[in-house]
């Protein structure tokens, strides 16, 4: 990652708070970058700030705490974004939550919450990406291997991802003439709380072998890479970053 550098570019990480998304901001810091950490969760969105800056010194952070399915809310988070740093050039689409329902015990309001989140969200940052992101912009989403493979008990998410694959295209294709890069990354089993509260896993109803779990700073590289100059003739793509593990699928 030494040809990856972001001095003086300004990225927006949702669900930046833990797991992939605190991995990834840490990265873009590491590599100069200035950084919205964009999160519910006010209180951990906080630590993730003091935890940048305490292995990062002169990090240039922005918390905001933004509910990503609601519009007026990621308005506001890119526009505080631009009032500190006059500009965005990245975006990471990382925000997402499962529901862990047999099909047949899914409701409406599980769909469309995890519909909201996982998909929608993506759709509201790309949105005002395209309105004000400058040529040379770069938009990484991050879906998951579920979106061409899944498991029981968890169609909404499944389903969520897989449309954020497409609409991860629809991007590359509208964002071409813009100049605005969009591609999509598929992580397997990550060590993440997602993963270990997953009632599947607890169950034994889905089997991890330890080698398949990836760290978040493994997905962390990838997406940077995606985001950097490093990838400039990247553009719709589909990147597995899974360990092998859907071969166990």
């Amino acid at each position: 990652m030494n040809d990856v550098n972001f001095e003086g570019r300004v990225a927006i990480v949702t669900g930046a708070a833990s797991g992939i998304g605190l991995a990834t901001a840490k990265r873009f810091s590491k590599f100069g970058a200035s950084v919205t950490l964009v999160d519910l969760n006010a209180e951990a969105v906080t630590a993730a700030k003091s935890e940048i800056e305490r292995i990062s010194p002169g990090a240039n952070i922005l918390i905001s705490v933004c509910d990503v399915s609601k519009e007026a809310q990621v308005h506001a988070s890119v526009q505080a974004t631009l009032d500190r740093f006059s500009h965005f050039d990245i975006l990471v689409n990382n925000a997402g939550m499962m529901v862990f329902k047999p099909l047949e015990e899914h409701t409406l309001e599980d769909w469309n919450r995890v519909l909201s989140i996982d998909l929608l969200g993506a759709f509201l940052f790309i949105k005002q990406a395209f309105q004000v992101m400058p040529k040379g912009g770069a938009i990484v989403n991050v879906s998951s291997i579920h979106a061409v493979e899944t498991t029981a008990l968890v169609a909404a998410y499944a389903a969520a991802k897989a449309a954020l694959v497409s609409l991860t295209h629809s991007a590359a294709i509208e964002g071409k003439p813009k100049g605005i890069r969009a591609n999509c990354i598929l992580p397997g089993a990550v060590d993440t709380p997602m993963l270990w509260n997953n009632p599947n896993i607890k169950d034994g109803l889905e089997v991890i072998h330890r080698a398949d779990v990836g760290k978040p700073e493994q997905i962390a590289d990838v997406i940077a890479f995606l985001a950097s100059n490093a990838a400039s003739f990247v553009q719709g793509a589909t990147v597995s970053a899974d360990g092998g593990r859907l071969s166990h699928l």
